[in-house]
């Protein structure tokens, strides 16, 4: 016979949930199979989020324990001219999921867009990630396609802010 889900809550997280937060972090990147990508500290993420503020995090606990959380910080869209929030991470441990956790975190973000005076939320999500995708899509989003995730990091980021950019000429 299959077990009750146990009841779950949901809060802001504070300073002192950095070392959770890390272990979270860890968690979903070796989900997304890429733990090699985190570099981030407890004393980093205290920095950042808590003490310039650039991020809110909400996390879902089950008693005691964090079984997910949800990151998100303000962005700005110049054609609607209004601030947008931008979901960073969603992540409910597997032992965790189909008990609604995730949907109630993505509720959560949804309400302080909303509450914020966001115009939109928006996110990304791994092409493989086929349960996410189904997911984000029972909820009503939109999978826009059309758009390609660029990125520049490490030495070409820095490379680039010298003016000393390596770049390849336009055919």
């Amino acid at each position: 016979m299959p077990t009750s889900p146990k009841p779950f809550t949901l809060r802001k997280a504070t300073a002192e949930d950095c070392c959770t937060l890390l272990e979270l972090i860890k968690a979903l990147a070796e989900y997304e199979r890429m733990p090699e990508a985190v570099i981030a500290t407890e004393d980093t993420l205290k920095e950042a989020i808590f003490g310039r503020k650039r991020a809110t995090v909400f996390l879902a606990e089950v008693g005691e324990a964090a079984v997910g959380f949800a990151l998100c910080f303000f962005s700005f869209s110049t054609f609607i001219g209004r601030e947008t929030l931008y979901l960073e991470d969603l992540y409910v441990k597997p032992s965790h999921r189909g008990h609604g956790i995730g949907k109630a975190l993505f509720m959560t973000v949804a309400k302080e867009a909303v509450d914020t005076g966001c115009a939109r939320l928006d996110w990304v999500c791994l092409d493989w990630n086929r349960s996410a995708i189904d997911f984000y899509t029972r909820l009503g989003a939109t999978n826009l396609k059309a758009w390609q995730l660029f990125r520049l990091d490490g030495l070409p980021l820095q490379a680039l802010a010298k003016g000393t950019s390596n770049q390849v000429p336009q055919a």
